[in-house]
């Protein structure tokens, strides 16, 4: 039996992208098929939603995304070695729910510790997944982030604007960015690639507002920009 190029094989597995059971079950079929299938099924939109995913994804977390879990005795260790670089592949990403990984400590077991909620352990956990996706998601074009008020992840999101990225559309929501909306209109100023951001729900106040107003006279590609609900005042 004559092999198909690796060019072929790739142009007729796109054309399945979205229908992740067929992609899954050609993967299984030898080794050529799930080289190439593999960056159509991770290339998005993921499922944040689901537990094996976030299972996966927490095999990729470096040493010190690994630190930030040890306070809340989350044990990774059992996870196994990624056969692939699968974050690299991804394209777009939404983390607006905490449910996949509610559902991933409910299925290993975890039982919060004292005073610790289990909604706070999750968003610790959904932090370092954030960290690990800005670090290795190097094609990555939409991203959607809901509720990730974290001064840390807010450097990271700026020093990636500053750079000349692949990343065409963010969305930050609901992360009480008060004072730290200067840190994304500094980036601005040098971004070339973003065309579209919303910053709705993020108590952004009029020092905020004046930063993002100075950034968009030098940005020369953003087309939209959504700022619902925030403390921009009139001016």
């Amino acid at each position: 039996m004559i092999k198909l190029p690796n060019e072929c094989l790739f142009e007729i597995f796109i054309n399945l992208k979205g229908y992740n059971r067929n992609l899954f079950s050609c993967l299984l079929v030898n080794r050529q098929w799930c080289r190439n299938i593999i960056p159509i099924l991770w290339s998005g939109p993921v499922p944040f939603y689901n537990r094996k995913f976030i299972r996966t994804c927490l095999s990729g977390l470096n040493v010190e995304e690994q630190t930030q879990l040890i306070p809340f005795e989350v044990i990774l260790s059992n996870n196994p070695i990624l056969l692939f670089d699968y974050t690299t592949y991804i394209t777009t990403i939404d983390i607006s729910s905490d449910n996949g990984i509610i559902d991933w400590l409910n299925h290993e077991g975890y039982r919060s510790h004292g005073l610790i909620s289990y909604k706070y352990v999750a968003q610790s956990i959904k932090y370092s997944l954030v960290a690990m996706f800005l670090r290795t998601c190097i094609k990555l074009k939409d991203l959607n982030v809901h509720n990730i008020g974290c001064n840390k992840i807010m450097n990271l999101l700026a020093e990636i604007l500053y750079k000349d990225t692949t990343l065409t559309s963010l969305s930050i929501t609901s992360s009480n960015l008060d004072y730290e909306g200067e840190k994304i209109a500094v980036a601005l100023c040098k971004n070339t690639t973003l065309t579209s951001l919303s910053l709705e729900n993020n108590q952004l106040g009029l020092k905020d507002g004046k930063a993002l107003a100075a950034a968009l006279c030098k940005n020369t590609t953003l087309t939209s920009l959504y700022l619902y609900n925030n403390k921009l005042c009139s001016e």
